[in-house]
């Protein structure tokens, strides 16, 4: 397959590219800037904006899969990056006739029907009062993808830690997700990749950890 990624440059985005290129695909890392990782012959690099939707088009020619891994750097602060960037990415995919999307948001953005009472009544009300601007934006972000008609994932990950994939990890589809505290970013990565190919995950949220 053809892969876009978004985020290229982030924790789990760099992750997302290495593993794909290892698995053998053909990815084109959408960059701000210029790309500071090794180069690959199946690599393209296209520098474009997510909050720019003139600058998508370019960057997506040719992909059959978009996968996002954007973020925003000021999490406490008010952001659009996330729902702006879906937004425009959508618009962008549409106008190339491009379906699948694999995403990512946040674990305390789930319902809170269903979560344990430790999560409910501590965890999550403590990280909202930390990092409300991002979560207020990923929530506006998986509504964005619930309007629209593409073949969307999203993948909502616990705090995420750096190191080595494991291989494994427990999920949940569109039901809450017990004891959910960390997940490697690598596993995060394989994770998004064996969804881009998989239609049983199509329009669904999943809640996931270690």
């Amino acid at each position: 397959m053809h892969l876009a990624v978004f985020g290229a440059t982030g924790g789990t985005g760099t992750l997302v590219v290495e593993q794909a290129l290892a698995g053998g695909h053909t990815v084109t890392a959408v960059v701000r800037r210029d790309w500071p990782g090794p180069r690959h012959r199946r690599l393209r690099v296209a520098v474009a904006d997510a909050l720019d939707p003139a600058s998508l088009p370019p960057a997506l020619a040719g992909a059959d899969v978009v996968l996002s891994a954007l973020g925003s750097a000021q999490a406490r602060r008010p952001t659009r990056v996330y729902s702006a960037g879906a937004t425009a990415i959508l618009t962008a995919m549409r106008d190339l006739h491009i379906r699948r999307l694999v995403a990512v948001t946040a674990l305390p953005i789930a319902p809170v029907a269903g979560q344990d009472l430790l999560h409910r009544r501590l965890v999550h009300p403590l990280l909202h009062r930390f990092f409300g601007g991002a979560y207020e934006d990923m929530r506006r972000m998986e509504a964005v993808l619930h309007a629209s008609d593409s073949d969307w994932t999203v993948f909502r990950p616990p705090y995420l830690r750096d190191g080595p994939a494991t291989g494994t990890w427990r999920f949940a589809v569109d039901a809450p997700l017990p004891r959910a505290w960390t997940l490697r970013r690598a596993d995060l990565a394989a994770a998004m990749l064996a969804a881009a190919g998989d239609d049983r995950l199509v329009r669904r949220s999943v809640n996931l950890a270690a």
